[in-house]
């Protein structure tokens, strides 16, 4: 029986405090180039307090709804469907930052790659689900279940290359993977798939001469210090400049211009210069809790349906946020993933939160 119908608190609570940190820090971090394109600091701000509030009620509409009639046939396709139509018609639209990636609609914009991640998480959990305990065709039988499970899979990453977006591409391939192999997949074919999928990726990096030069960059940061290795540096040099306190909020020095794409991907390298490194720990706690208690929903599951959504979720936000810190401390090479509820932008805010809801509603089912 469920424990009271009532959602995780500690879950609700480290999203929320997430949220709020991320809007506080949107402000701060993209207040000086709000000032400079819109002609008010409060310009993204506003943009993301919208998102926000949409988000908040989409969780709040998601935790209340049975996560069990998202199992449905109709749901499930009518998301992939969605999703697969909005990915192609990006790619017909205006280039911005020299990507297809957003569908403008006035002053808001959409990203599908954002959306594609939890419908795949949706969709496996559907499909896997009368695999896992195996019967007449198990998680391992390559052309009843690998096959058909991986096609839209791999569909829609190959679709988010093209934007190109190689790094939400890989994220949703990882999240397939974590949910393949929590539903009994063998380490055998999880190394073929990696095995598979190395030369291809080594191939869209190093055909690929932007990327490439990431990569150096990455590994030597210092010998092109104003060109490729420009935005890994300054995000150090903010990280370095908030000692244990910060330099204190809105004080920021790098956000001024020096370090790019400070109120997106690399916000958190603004926060930790800011709210030091207390701050900094701070998120990373709230992290740990929104994947402790993830986790708890997967594993108190009442059924593998949920067991299977609850634990791609999590890995998806608490994935996706190491991911992020990763690249801002310079441990992995820079890509376009932004830290979840913190990062500015209205789509992922958006798919976070709905995510957050459907997890809220398999706790309340938790035994």
């Amino acid at each position: 029986m469920p424990r009271g119908m009532r959602p995780d608190l500690w879950l609700f609570l480290s999203t929320l405090a997430l949220c709020l940190l991320g809007a506080v820090m949107v402000f701060s971090a993209s207040a000086p180039i709000a000032q400079s394109q819109t002609g008010s600091p409060y310009g993204f701000l506003l943009r993301q307090a919208g998102a926000l509030l949409v988000g908040l009620a989409g969780m709040l509409a998601l935790s209340r709804v049975d996560y069990r009639l998202l199992r449905r046939p109709p749901v499930v396709f009518t998301a992939l469907g969605v999703v697969v139509v909005l990915l192609l018609a990006v790619l017909f639209l205006d280039r911005a930052h020299a990507t297809h990636r957003w569908i403008r609609i006035g002053p808001a914009s959409l990203q599908p790659s954002e959306f594609a991640k939890l419908a795949v998480v949706i969709f496996l959990a559907w499909f896997l689900e009368p695999r896992v305990k195996g019967g007449r065709y198990g998680v391992n039988h390559i052309w009843n279940t690998l096959v058909p499970a991986l096609g839209p899979v791999v569909a829609l990453a190959g679709l988010v290359v093209i934007e190109p977006d190689l790094g939400t591409a890989i994220m949703i391939l990882l999240v397939a993977g974590a949910m393949l192999f929590e539903a009994g997949l063998s380490l055998r074919f999880l190394g073929m798939a990696v095995a598979s999928a190395l030369p291809v990726i080594y191939l869209l990096i190093v055909r690929v001469p932007y990327r490439y030069n990431r990569l150096m960059a990455f590994l030597h940061p210092d010998l092109d210090a104003q060109g490729a290795g420009f935005q890994l540096l300054q995000s150090l040099i903010a990280v370095g400049s908030g000692g244990f306190f910060g330099v204190g909020l809105m004080a920021s020095r790098q956000k001024l211009f020096y370090l790019p794409e400070a109120h997106t991907d690399f916000i958190f390298a603004v926060l930790s210069e800011e709210l030091g490194f207390f701050g900094a720990a701070v998120v990373v706690i709230l992290f740990g809790i929104y994947g402790w208690r993830g986790l708890r929903a997967a594993l108190a599951a009442q059924d593998d349906f949920g067991r299977l959504l609850a634990l791609g979720i999590t890995f998806l936000v608490t994935g996706q946020a190491l991911f992020n810190l990763s690249v801002v401390l310079g441990l992995m090479p820079t890509k376009g993933i932004p830290l979840p509820f913190i990062s500015y932008g209205g789509s992922s805010l958006v798919v976070m939160l709905l995510a957050t809801g459907i997890l809220l509603n398999i706790s309340q089912y938790a035994d």
